[in-house]
């Protein structure tokens, strides 16, 4: 029986589509672009990992190579069924996660902060705070400043791949329903869902909304955050 679809979300394409229209077998194929370099330039050798929204493991395979103990988090069976390796998989919608302990680091990418539902996104920040010690680190990916302005762009997807974003419409109340494409010599898939632009200075707050505050952007396009407790 397939996952219930989230509202606003869907996908198309061969394979499993999960409750955020993502397509399993298409991001199996999709190349890493430096993430793992990222995460691991910003964390003590050897640290216990909760990485939430983990897919099908891209960036956990390479995180567990370099000597990390991820424990990985996903609501789709069908994307933890691609993990290797890790400590543990939990299958769970993020928001409402609380395993009862406390990691090294929070890892939050794919532009997850950016949720359409202000209470979803406030779930996943407060997760994130949850379930990170005192003196540890979460670690979010944001969008870029003008991620959902500079519409349509294409990119490569590896030698033979291309991803399109193909618009991004607004819906009301400062969301966006975003269309992507994503095309293949032997397959196509397709993804919408709704995401809601930030400036630094209302990601910032809704950091601190949850407990949170930046350490430092590790990037020159502020695209990845070090945030670490407020009370730290």
């Amino acid at each position: 029986m397939a996952d219930e679809r989230r509202k606003g979300y869907d996908g198309t394409g061969p394979g499993a589509i999960t409750p955020d229209g993502c397509a399993v077998e298409m991001y199996a194929r999709m190349p890493l672009h430096g993430e793992p370099e990222v995460i691991a330039q910003a964390l003590p050798a050897g640290a216990r990992i909760l990485e939430l929204g983990c897919g099908v493991g891209r960036m956990t395979h390479p995180l567990i190579e370099r000597g990390f103990t991820v424990t990985a988090v996903d609501e789709s069976a069908e994307m933890l069924a691609r993990v290797r390796g890790a400590a543990r998989t939990v299958r769970s919608p993020i928001e409402h996660l609380d395993l009862g302990e406390r990691f090294d680091a929070v890892l939050l990418a794919s532009f997850l902060v950016h949720a359409g539902d202000p209470a979803v996104r406030r779930g996943l920040l407060e997760a994130c705070r949850r379930h990170v010690t005192d003196d540890g680190c979460v670690l979010l990916q944001r969008e870029g400043e003008d991620w959902q302005d500079n519409v349509p762009r294409e990119r490569p997807l590896g030698p033979d791949g291309l991803v399109r974003i193909a618009s991004a419409t607004p819906v009301g109340d400062g969301v966006n329903s975003v269309f992507v494409e994503y095309e293949f010599p032997d397959a196509r898939w397709t993804q919408t869902f709704l995401s809601r632009p930030l400036t630094t200075a209302e990601f910032e707050r809704a950091l601190a909304d949850a407990g949170l505050a930046v350490d430092t952007y590790l990037t020159d396009d502020r695209v990845w955050v070090r945030a670490r407790p407020a009370s730290a």
